[in-house]
């Protein structure tokens, strides 16, 4: 039997190893960078003001497809002992593109309108009660949307059931929900200290992260929700 390595298939070494994880992450960096600087250019031409909130939340629209193919990517990066990482990358975006959209475009409007109503809830009767209950329901749907981009990337049900199913991870897998809000309060406290460049810069260490949370997802939704052979 022949023991010669293929061409572009990672060697059994540690050191090729993670020489080969090292290329990965660079290149899903790239990928993430690139992707991101749609949204980063509308937040640097918008000014800094609560009439522009809804701006600043349609801008983030490309995000959702991006993390979906890397989360795709990375599932595929441990199953495919190869030098070639930007084929899953596109493969994941261009198999995920329509579902997470599906779910993106109108989370992300919903959001808009309880950032705008966190933003001007002082200008109008009840503001005192109406800004922490709209904040609150922001979070929530941060989290509930973080779920919904697990699902979409990894299984193919139709759009009523992606909810559902995403809904009850919220709960099922309370863990990975923590897991996604920490992830949250990590990014916009890397905005607030530094700037969305940096947030750009390290997305690939985002995206490991939001991986390894991820992972229990995937698992338990195989488990409950799919026929197993």
């Amino acid at each position: 039997m022949s023991t010669q390595q293929h061409a572009g298939e990672v060697g059994p070494g540690v050191l090729s190893r993670f020489t080969a994880a090292v290329y990965r992450y660079l290149v899903l960096g790239v990928f993430l960078a690139v992707a991101g600087v749609p949204t980063l250019l509308a937040w640097m031409l918008l000014a800094p003001d609560p009439g522009n909130v809804a701006w600043f939340v349609a801008a983030l629209l490309p995000v959702a497809p991006a993390l979906s193919a890397a989360l795709y990517a990375q599932r595929a990066w441990a199953k495919e002992q190869d030098l070639s990482p930007a084929r899953p990358l596109f493969r994941g975006l261009r198999m995920n593109l329509r579902d997470t959209l599906a779910w993106s475009v109108p989370v992300l409007a919903l959001a808009a309108v309880l950032a705008v109503n966190v933003a001007f809830a002082g200008q109008v009767a009840g503001g005192a009660i109406l800004r922490p209950v709209c904040a609150v329901l922001l979070v929530v749907l941060a989290v509930w949307a973080g779920h919904l981009l697990v699902v979409s990337s990894f299984f193919s049900f139709r759009f009523r059931d992606v909810l559902r199913v995403a809904a009850a991870e919220f709960f099922l897998s309370w863990k990975a929900s923590l897991g996604v809000l920490l992830l949250l309060a990590v990014a916009v406290g890397t905005v607030l200290m530094s700037s969305e460049a940096v947030l750009l810069l390290f997305g690939w260490a985002f995206a490991a992260m939001l991986w390894l949370v991820a992972r229990p997802v995937v698992a338990d939704v195989t488990k409950r929700f799919t026929v197993q052979d």
